[in-house]
């Protein structure tokens, strides 16, 4: 097996990218994939808490680098899909103690293992960001409709590129209704200001805060937009090409659309 490695980054904090990560990771299991999700935000990890198993952890991604333990022993088995595996962040040492040297070895080593390895990189462009880019083969841009988010993603892509890597964007927590009124900048304004591909939007959708506390990934929460949107991303990572990008569309009462169709809208 030769897995492929793809760091999921943002630049700015809080726009979905752990739970982007999580969710994405799921529905590659789904898909049927060996796929290992990786917390690289050293100090700070929470993708432990968005999949559940935070009480589940005994060693934990440093030590498997520092062979404190085998990789094995600090890969954690998802509750519910059999080929999902967490590798957590440490909470006791700082970005420092890795580097982009012992994070290709370490890469190469799960390659192994999955078909896919997913590094939530964490926020900003420091130590955590040169450690989750050093041994990426590919590169997911998350990004919300907001201006601070899309000054923060450009810079991060100018990086990316800087290293031969093309990253693809996910434009996260759109809300149709925002869209609609000209309150939130529209998917292609973002798309036009980033100039990269296209792979994915997600629509705002609670859901997704139920799966966060619940540890149940949206994907697996049946009528979830976000989880399904997310399944999509997934299949066209997995070489799925012919998975349309769905837009999300402002919902309509009954009578708006009588009244479109009776030419009175």
């Amino acid at each position: 097996m030769n897995g492929k490695v793809i760091v999921i980054t943002s630049g700015k904090g809080g726009v979905g990218k752990t739970t982007a990560t999580a969710s994405i990771g799921a529905a590659l299991a789904l898909e049927g994939k060996q796929v290992a999700v990786v917390d690289m935000d050293i100090g700070l990890r929470n993708l432990d808490v968005v999949m559940g198993l935070e009480n589940r952890i005994v060693f934990n991604v440093v030590d498997a680098i520092k062979g404190k333990c085998k990789i094995k022993q600090a890969a954690i088995k998802d509750r519910r899909l059999e080929s999902l595996y967490l590798l957590p962040a440490s909470q006791s040492d700082n970005k420092d103690v890795l580097t982009p040297e012992s994070m290709v070895r370490f890469c190469k080593e799960l390659r192994k293992e999955f078909d896919y390895i997913l590094l939530d990189c964490p926020a900003g462009i420091e130590r955590g960001f040169e450690n989750s880019v050093a041994p990426a083969d590919e590169a997911l841009v998350i990004c919300t409709p907001e201006v601070s988010s899309v000054r923060d993603a450009d810079r991060v892509i100018g990086l990316l590129l800087s290293k031969s890597i093309t990253p693809k964007l996910v434009v996260n927590r759109i809300i149709p209704e925002m869209v609609a009124r000209g309150d939130m900048l529209s998917h292609q304004d973002v798309v036009d200001v980033l100039s990269i591909e296209l792979i994915g939007l997600v629509e705002m959708d609670d859901q997704v805060v139920v799966a966060t506390n619940t540890g149940i990934s949206p994907v697996l929460q049946k009528g979830s937009k976000a989880g399904e949107a997310f399944m999509r991303i997934a299949q066209r990572l997995n070489g799925r090409k012919d998975i349309p990008i769905e837009v999300p569309q402002v919902n309509k009462s009954i009578w708006k659309k009588i009244g479109e169709k009776l030419g009175l809208g």
